[in-house]
């Protein structure tokens, strides 16, 4: 028997250290994609760059007019978008692990809708612009959380009464949205419909700092929640008898997946999918059961770059806003996810 237990411990030890080798490969692999894809997004423009420049201006060797191009021009626009994809990859990875779900996303459950029908408000009713409405757009996330949380409270918080609710919140988020652009003047309503695709148009150093502000500020409490999550995802009974306070944990897991959510709404609007395809697609790389939260951020980031380089450069002239050609992409996705979920009779 103790020999037989030992060699079930080797086993064991030598799949964890498989996996774990695994997901350093995955994670250096896509690393080093994000910053080939990174440097070739701050090459191309009105004034192409070779790429060798990009690189050595970004390391201080750069003459001056690329360093103004650069570090002035296109810098704060691929940062964003890297720092957005982080955010959304992060909060995606919490909201499924926490819901053990894969449609639990925050634009799939309502919570990027209410933040973009305070940011709408802000537009067209307030007359609002820049940090203003993101700060409406970051307390609409937080408000449509809670309001969320306490409608699908009955004695616990179950992963499809949460998503259920969630789904409703949203469309009538959505409403509200419609109706106000139906009320808004033209030019108005022009500027928020541009928000609400998701755009990094026009981002800046202001944008880079409180993304990188808020990210740092945030990882701690990942840090220190990351293995109650681990233990949520063995199902509520295990979890509290292994003496986890799990509604505790849910509850501080969705607050940190919600503030990333949030961040990363009001720096760049609604961008659509990246949350809900970078975990399941995290997960398949590096063959993780856990939440994968440094593959999921890198995914997420790695979407964004490589969907706002093929937005402002494969239609010749024509620029389009980041998110419709994520929209593109996780639209499809969705749609199999659904078709899969319909015929295991599952919640997937």
């Amino acid at each position: 028997m103790g020999a037989a237990t030992a060699e079930r411990g080797q086993v064991i030890a030598r799949a964890r250290a498989g996996r774990q080798a695994r997901s350093l490969a995955v994670i250096a692999v896509l690393a080093v994609l994000l910053f080939v894809t990174f440097c070739v997004s701050l090459s191309l423009g009105d004034f192409k760059i070779p790429v060798i420049d990009v690189v050595k201006t970004l390391f201080g060797a750069g003459d001056k007019a690329t360093e103004f191009i650069v570090n002035r021009l296109r810098l704060p626009r691929a940062l964003t978008g890297i720092l957005v994809g982080v955010a959304l990859g992060m909060s995606g990875a919490i909201f499924q692990s926490v819901a053990r779900n894969p449609l639990a996303s925050p634009d799939i459950i309502g919570v990027t809708y209410g933040a973009s029908a305070f940011a709408v408000f802000a537009i067209i009713t307030l007359g609002l612009t820049g940090t203003a409405v993101s700060a409406l757009a970051i307390a609409g996330a937080l408000l449509t959380a809670f309001i969320m949380y306490l409608l699908a409270w009955r004695r616990g918080v179950s992963s499809y009464r949460l998503i259920l609710v969630g789904i409703g919140i949203g469309a009538i988020a959505t409403s509200l949205t419609s109706y106000l652009l139906t009320k808004a003047r033209v030019e108005v309503a022009q500027q928020a419909l541009i928000w609400l695709t998701g755009s990094l148009n026009g981002r800046d150093w202001a944008n880079v700092r409180s993304l990188a502000i808020t990210l740092v500020v945030l990882t701690p409490a990942m840090i220190l929640l990351v293995n109650r999550l681990r233990i949520l995802q063995l199902g509520d009974e295990t979890a509290y008898g292994l003496g986890l306070r799990v509604e505790w944990a849910r509850l501080g897991l969705i607050v940190v997946a919600v503030l990333l959510a949030a961040i990363a709404t009001a720096a760049a609007g609604p961008i659509a999918f990246v949350a809900f395809v970078a975990p399941p697609i995290a997960r398949w790389l590096t063959r993780s059961p856990g939440p994968a939260l440094i593959a999921s951020a890198l995914i997420g980031a790695l979407v964004i770059a490589l969907s706002d380089l093929i937005a402002q450069h494969a239609l010749g002239d024509t620029q389009l806003p980041v998110g419709v050609v994520t929209g593109v992409v996780g639209a499809p996705y969705l749609m199999f996810l659904l078709a899969r979920t319909n015929r295991v009779g599952s919640g997937g």
